[in-house]
C-alpha cells in the first residue's frame, strides 16, 4: 500500500469552492480499482489548510489516479485557488 498526504493551502475566499470541487474528486477517486482511502481533512485551527490522505494498493494505482479525468479536472480547477502550490508527500505504510 502507498499513501500520499497532499498538503494544500487555499486562499480564504475559495475555501468553499475548494471543498466542493474536492468532494467531487473524492467521490470519483474512491471508485478507482486500487483506491483504498481518499480522505479530505481540514485544519481545525486554520480552515484554509487541508490534507488529502490518499491510499492506493500500489504505486501503479497511485500513478493511474493522476491520469483520471476527475483528477485532471480537479487539479486544473483548484490550482488558481491555492495560496501556494500543493505538496504531496508519499509514505510507505508500516501498519496496519
Amino acid at each position: 500500500m502507498i499513501v500520499t498526504c497532499v498538503h494544500v493551502w487555499v486562499k480564504p475566499e475559495h475555501i468553499e469552492d475548494f471543498i466542493k470541487a474536492t468532494k467531487i474528486n473524492h467521490e470519483n477517486s474512491i471508485k478507482e480499482p486500487q483506491n483504498m482511502r481518499f480522505d479530505i481533512l481540514q485544519d481545525q485551527g486554520d480552515p484554509s489548510k487541508f490534507i488529502l490522505y490518499e491510499a492506493y494498493q500500489s504505486d501503479e494505482g497511485a500513478a493511474a489516479h493522476k491520469q483520471t479525468e476527475h483528477y485532471l479536472t480537479w487539479r486544473d480547477t483548484v490550482a488558481p485557488w491555492m495560496a501556494e502550490p500543493r505538496k504531496g508527500i508519499p509514505y510507505s505504510v508500516i501498519a496496519p
